[in-house]
Order: structure tokens, then sequence, then C-alpha cells
């Protein structure tokens, strides 16, 4: 076996025992023992190469003075590092924590790890960039962000990341309120998802966006849920050669439960009931955060079971406007709902075409609502549309004041004092028409003479 092995044992040598002594073991073949000797010497390299990288490689306080020097060269805003530590195995990675921007409102993030892009496709196409990026517990106010926008166009040929995980990543918009999101997106070329999973991290009820590329080409299905409800759809994104970056959809949402859906990004809502229809999506930018910024939906909306809080119209109505407190159980609600990203002053909210019905009331009407103040207007119909009740809601979103045109109570009760019951119903329909866009507002003094109530509404 010996001599087979191209080994030759000298006489007296035995193969047991131990091998304190490698003088027996004397490769035949020249080839044999060059290769053993470069085998040899290549591990000795490799031991030499590693502890000079030791000796090479800057410890983790100088590494965190490291980082900061580039992130501050690189962006021109001062960081503070807390720790920089890094392994080579299992895999290579990079571990930064407690960074905290120095700005008026500071940008902090509690911890952010890489692992590089390895493997001889890397190398050889020089592709390089990150394999995975995590980033846990940051909270990210509005306007530091701004700091950091690029004046690059367009999403480019390649990605530096191809994973990005986020935990607890806390977004701090125009009005103060913080929202934390989680996310876990896969990235082809070009930063287009491969897939993607954006979700709120503390909401009461599961609120989330999942996107999956078709293919190679630039569309998404899209999933969407909220309120207890979901919505399906599609998005497209399309570049032109100047960097211009459009993306556009639809959704169809399916009794989505308003008021928990607003409730889940920290907002009041003024309605409650299951919302279905269609919803649009459209954004146009140069970059990612301007799309952000310019994104602008468009939905058609029928609302079931609506209530709406904090406003009893009926009260309201008979109290001259005094009294509101309460709520009004809706028959029917349907109406058009546009957002628009300002960018500037948070996001903007219109009502338009709002028809309700609410036992013997009707309801048309129109609304904004933006920077947490609330502006609307419209009308009731009382007694099967015989009298039109103006009326408008002005102030914060919180608590506004409904208003109601002092016409109407005028002419009601020179109506009645004319001729009770259809001289009312009259009285009120002319006194509506010259008062309209004229409302009294809700804190005003009743006359010394109080007018009369206004006609109950018929019974069905």
């Amino acid at each position: 076996m010996a001599r087979r092995a191209g080994l030759r044992l000298q006489p007296g040598t035995h193969c047991t025992g131990t091998m304190g002594s490698m003088s027996w073991f004397r490769p035949r073949s020249p080839v044999l023992r060059w290769g053993l000797w470069s085998l040899c010497g290549l591990a000795v390299l490799l031991v030499a190469a590693f502890v000079a990288l030791l000796v090479w490689l800057p410890g983790d306080d100088e590494l965190a003075r490291r980082v900061e020097h580039e992130v501050q060269a690189r962006t021109g805003v001062a960081v503070q590092v807390g720790a920089v530590s890094w392994r080579l195995l299992p895999t290579p990675m990079a571990e930064v924590r407690d960074v905290r921007t120095v700005q008026d409102e500071p940008i902090t993030i509690a911890r952010v790890a890489v692992w590089p892009r390895l493997g001889w496709g890397t190398l050889r196409d020089r592709n390089w960039g990150l394999a995975r990026l995590e980033v846990d517990d940051a909270v990210l106010p509005r306007l530091s962000v701004r700091a950091f926008r690029s004046d690059k166009r367009g999403l480019g040929d390649r990605h530096p990341v191809d994973h990005v995980v986020l935990r607890r990543v806390t977004y701090v918009s125009w009005s103060g309120v913080p929202l934390a999101y989680d996310a876990d997106i896969r990235f082809d070329a070009g930063w287009r998802p491969r897939e993607a999973l954006v979700s709120r991290s503390d909401a009461a009820r599961p609120t989330l966006l999942r996107l999956t590329r078709q293919g190679d080409e630039d569309r998404w299905r899209a999933h969407a849920e909220a309120g207890g409800g979901s919505g399906e759809g599609e998005l497209t994104l399309t570049e032109t050669t100047d960097g211009l970056i459009t993306v556009q959809g639809s959704f169809e949402p399916r009794r989505v439960e308003v008021q928990s859906a607003i409730a889940a990004f920290k907002r009041r809502s003024p309605l409650a009931g299951l919302a279905s229809g269609r919803t649009r999506v459209h954004a146009q930018g140069t970059s990612p955060g301007e799309l952000g910024r310019s994104l602008r939906t468009e939905s058609d909306l029928t609302v079931e079971q609506g209530v709406v809080l904090r406003l009893d119209i009926d009260r309201a109505v008979k109290s001259l406007g005094r009294e509101r407190e309460g709520q009004t159980k809706l028959d029917t609600l349907s109406g058009r709902v546009v957002t628009q990203n300002t960018g500037q002053g948070g996001m903007r909210v219109t009502y338009s075409g709002i028809q309700a019905t609410a036992g013997g009331y009707k309801a048309e009407g129109e609304a904004t609502v933006y920077r947490r103040h609330v502006s609307a207007k419209g009308s009731l119909d009382m007694a099967g549309g015989a009298v039109d009740v103006p009326f408008t809601v002005e102030g914060p979103t919180r608590k506004p004041d409904f208003r109601i045109a002092p016409g109407f109570y005028a002419g009601a009760a020179v109506g009645t004092a004319i001729l009770p019951g259809i001289g009312t119903v009259i009285g009120a329909k002319i006194g509506g028409l010259l008062g309209r866009g004229d409302a009294a507002p809700s804190t005003s003094k009743p006359a010394s003479s109080p007018p009369a109530r206004p006609p109950a509404p018929r019974s069905r």
C-alpha cells in the first residue's frame, strides 16, 4: 500500500506510534514534493496575512471616528457614533450603534448592520455593494431628513443594496405625529423591488402594503390591508431617459373600517363605517423622495353603516347650532376623497360630491382638511327637500364650529307667524336661499324673541 501511495519506508521504520518525527515521510514524486511545500508555504502566508490584517485594521473607537468623518464629508451633516464593531467569520459584517446627527431635531439610529456582497460574480463584474442592510429603532424627523436629499436624477442601472430590513423606523411628519414602520424589501437592478412588505409597527390591526414584481416587467401586483379590510391592485413604473419617474396604479378596497384605518396612522376620524370603492394612485419625480412628496390618490367610495362622529346633526339644527355633541347614524354615504402630499405642510385631503342621508335629512357638500384645520360647506335638505339648510363647518379638526345660515331661522319664524305649518316650510326655504353663504357662528347669542323651531322631518 505504501508503494502504491508513492511513499518509501526506510528499513526499521514503522508507521505505527507517534508522528513526532516525519523523516519517514519522503514523497518519491517531485511534483508531489513541490505541491506539499507549496501548500505549507501558502498556509504560512495566510496566517501571516491574517495577523497583518488584525494589526492593520483599526480598533472599534478609531473605526467610529472614521465613520463620523466619512458621513460628514459626504453629506455635510455632522454625526456622532457610539460604537462600531466587525467580524470576518462566519460571514463578514459590520455593525454601527447609537448614531445621532448634530441637528436641531437629530436623527437617531440605535443599530445599523451591513453585510458586503461576496462571490466571484461580484469581483468579476465589480458590482460592489451590500448583500444586506438592517436598521433598527430609528427616528427620522421630516426637516432633518431633508438635509440628506440627493441631486441625482433617476434610479440608475445598479443598486447598492440587495436586501433591506427595517424594524421600528419612525418618521415624524410635519404635524409632529410619529409613525413607526417595519419593512422587508429585496431589490433587483435599478432599485426595482422584487418583493416588498411595508407595515405599521404598532398598529392595533394589520396595516400593510405588499408588492410582488411580475417577472422582469416594471409592474407589481399590490395587496393592502387596513381597518380589517383589504384591497387588491396593480402598480406600474416608467422612467424617461432624463430620469423622470412616474408611478401609477389602482386599488379596489373592500369593507375597510374607516375609523380603525385612520387610527392606525394616529389620526382622529370624523366618520365610522365600512368603505369600499376604487382608488387611483399617481406620483412623479426624479428620486424616490420626490415620488413620496408628490403622491396623490383619488378614491370614489361608498360607506356602509356610516356614523358621523362627534356631531349630532338633528340636535345642532334644532338648537340653532349651539348644541352638537353626539353622533349621527347615516343611511347612505358616498363621495370622492382626494389626498395630496404637499411636501411642505403635510397631506391635504379634499372631499367632494359628498352625499348622505340620515332619517329625514339629506346632505350634500364638500370639505378640505389641511394642517389640522377643516373647512366645509354644504346644505341639509329637510322635509323631503322642501327645506334647504345651508351650513358650514370651520375650525380645528378636534372641535370645529358648525354654523347655519341665520336667514334660515328668520325665514322660518316669519313663516310661522303668518301661516303656521306650510308657512314655516316656505319661510325657511326662502330664508335659507337668502342666507346661503352667510352662516352664523354657533357661539352667537339667540335673539330676544326666540325663533320658531324648524319643522320636524316628515316620517317615512
